[in-house]
């Protein structure tokens, strides 16, 4: 049975970092489907502002392109685990509806739901230093990125190196996941 590892958390929080190294490290080959590289399949006018909130608004809501690119982004790594793949995928969950529909598409296979926490000063000084994101969208995620999930794992990426993040959740495989199937939403 394939197996998908989301990885949520804020910008700046660690979260390509932490897909990088396991793609190095877990023994089986796994795809990065990962938010930026559907952001980054978008037309480039569509990565500046205006048309910039018709993706992801103020890093905060998506707008309408958004909307239909994540769903789109969720099918595809439901696709590809489907035929055998595994995949890992970096995200920034900011809407309930995203995480809902993760939930019903992936409560019952063997996808894992790790979220990414760190202070918010230690976030905003990696994005000043990265000079590569946007200044603010850690900010203004802050507060409701972790707000619609429950996780098979939390790390802090502050008090914790990539490399010990990567250990954690290789460790936290040898379990079957739970966090997609608590969260499939109430009917």
């Amino acid at each position: 049975m394939p197996t998908v590892i989301f990885i949520n958390g804020t910008s700046s929080s660690g979260k390509t970092s932490l897909l990088k190294l396991l793609q190095k490290k877990l023994p089986d080959p796994y795809l990065d489907m990962g938010i930026d590289k559907f952001i980054w399949m978008l037309p480039s006018r569509y990565l500046d502002r205006p048309l910039w909130d018709e993706v992801l608004g103020k890093a905060l809501h998506a707008g309408p392109v958004g909307w239909s690119l994540f769903s789109g982004m969720h099918h595809a790594i439901a696709a590809a685990a489907s035929r055998g793949n595994n995949v890992l995928a970096d995200h920034v969950f900011v809407e309930k509806a995203w995480v809902d529909e993760c939930a019903e598409l992936f409560a019952k296979t063997n996808t894992y739901l790790i979220g990414l926490t760190c202070p918010l000063e230690i976030l905003e000084q990696r994005e000043k230093d990265r000079k590569d994101r946007t200044l603010g969208q850690a900010r203004l995620q802050y507060e409701v990125i972790h707000k619609y999930a429950q996780y098979d794992l939390e790390l802090d990426t502050a008090t914790l190196t990539t490399e010990e993040c990567a250990e954690k959740v290789i460790e936290r495989l040898k379990s079957p996941p739970i966090a997609f199937k608590s969260l499939i939403p109430m009917r």
